[in-house]
């Protein structure tokens, strides 16, 4: 009996342990110039977050508003917007799931009637924690989120 040999065309062949290592070797040198740059950023993805997050609550506060005809208060703060029971026009759903934190687990700060929009002030105080501050401890405003590095 006699079997046919097939032919292996060159690009069914799989990959030497030579290439393979070339691979490793330009991911590896890939890794260590790009890694640095993203690794270096942890501050700026933060205050990033922080801007996405105020817009988030911004749009359910609308949504609040749009219900009920008015925002939160300052004593209600950002808790009436995952469980207000008993406010007339409340979506019984609620308008956020939680009520979130900053990247730097502190609460996100809610004024209203606001002191630099009429409806409400929303504000992370940044890094530090604390009012005021510059580059990484500068506070994130929904008053200026625009201007926010």
């Amino acid at each position: 009996m006699r079997t046919k040999k097939t032919r292996l065309c060159p690009s069914d062949r799989g990959f030497t342990l030579i290439e393979l290592m070339i691979v490793v070797v330009i991911l590896g040198m890939l890794a260590t110039v790009v890694m640095p740059r993203i690794l270096n950023r942890p501050e700026q993805a933060r205050r990033m977050k922080a801007k996405v997050d105020i817009r988030s609550i911004e749009s359910a506060l609308a949504l609040f508003k749009t219900d009920t005809g008015r925002f939160p208060t300052t004593s209600e703060g950002l808790q009436v917007l995952v469980a207000g029971p008993g406010i007339r026009g409340y979506n019984s759903d609620g308008y956020l799931d939680k009520v979130p934190v900053d990247p730097w687990r502190n609460v996100y700060v809610y004024v209203s009637p606001g002191i630099h929009n009429r409806d409400y002030d929303l504000e992370s105080y940044g890094k530090d924690g604390e009012d005021g501050g510059a580059k990484d401890d500068a506070d994130i405003e929904s008053w200026n989120l625009d201007e926010v590095g």
